[in-house]
């Protein structure tokens, strides 16, 4: 998003948009300011990058491009995404249709675990030794109980992502 700090006659307004736009649909945030405003500029305002007047319309070109790249290279290595699921590293959060989903850290360590090993099956030992660790002291139904609440807070009719593969264990399904 591109703001004009010169043109916007009610500055704290424009502000107030930019940073809720930047937080809610979480996009970048250039900013058009001239060098006497330069000063005025606060950093923690969640500004990615700004452009002194006058400007060359290849100069903004290439800033957007630089701060889209950055974004998703950022993004592609914190994120996994699986249609509507999407998998937080960075935030540790889960979020499906763009709703927020709670669940408990070992729930979240094994489908972050599935959801890196899309398409691979594993049995319940495996899950256990690399989610739980090879000296958890447990049964195996452990994970059975783990998979069944996981899949009561992020399965429904129009979502199905973990496949039980019968007499084996599960695998992340990679539609």
């Amino acid at each position: 998003m591109l703001l004009d700090v010169d043109e916007t006659t009610t500055g704290s307004e424009a502000w107030e948009l930019a940073q809720r736009m930047k937080q809610e649909m979480n996009v970048p945030l250039i900013v058009l300011i001239s060098g006497e405003k330069l000063n005025g500029l606060d950093s923690s305002t969640g500004i990615d990058d700004f452009v002194v007047k006058p400007w060359e319309a290849s100069e903004v070109t290439a800033r957007i491009k630089r701060i889209l790249n950055h974004k998703e290279s950022i993004e592609s290595e914190d994120v996994i995404r699986c249609g509507d699921l999407v998998i937080d590293s960075a935030k540790c959060e889960v979020l499906l249709d763009g709703k927020r989903i709670i669940l408990t850290f070992k729930e979240y360590q094994l489908l972050k675990f599935l959801a890196n090993n899309k398409g691979k099956v594993f049995t319940r030992e495996a899950l256990l030794n690399k989610v739980w660790g090879w000296d958890y002291y447990g049964g195996d139904r452990t994970v059975d109980v783990h998979v069944r609440r996981l899949r009561s807070k992020i399965e429904d009719m129009d979502h199905s992502f973990i496949e039980t593969m019968r007499n084996i264990g599960y695998r992340f399904t990679e539609s």
